[in-house]
């Protein structure tokens, strides 16, 4: 069983920058890849980026490559999003989700847990 906590959501102009953070709990959690996805209102959850639970296997969404960056600190039981020239069209609400395999995946219903979420709004 792993819990998942993200925090650094908040309210940023266009053009700034955010950097989120999901913790996990549980002993395994760094045998578990994490997936970063944003949900928009009226919108199905997308895929933003995801790392493998070793880190050397990292993808993006085309959307946002070049501007977002995932890593983590398996030390720290820690899986960061760092998000820069951030646009209005990236509000919504960012989920981290974890999945205990060696891939990398980029569908939302392969991946067992969640997080509540953290709310990024960017203002024009």
């Amino acid at each position: 069983q792993v819990q998942l906590v993200e925090s650094g959501g908040g309210l940023v102009q266009a053009g700034g920058s955010l950097r989120l953070s999901c913790a996990g709990s549980g002993r395994t959690f760094s045998r578990y890849a994490v997936g970063w996805f944003h949900q928009a209102p009226g919108k199905e959850r997308e895929f933003v980026g995801a790392i493998s639970w070793s880190g050397n296997s990292i993808n993006y969404a085309e959307s946002v490559k070049g501007r977002v960056t995932v890593s983590r600190d398996n030390a720290k039981n820690t899986v960061y999003l760092q998000m820069n020239s951030l646009k209005p069209e990236d509000t919504a609400v960012y989920y981290c989700a974890a999945t205990r395999t060696y891939t990398v995946l980029s569908n939302p219903r392969e991946y067992d847990y969640w997080g509540q979420g953290t709310q990024v709004t960017v203002s024009s």
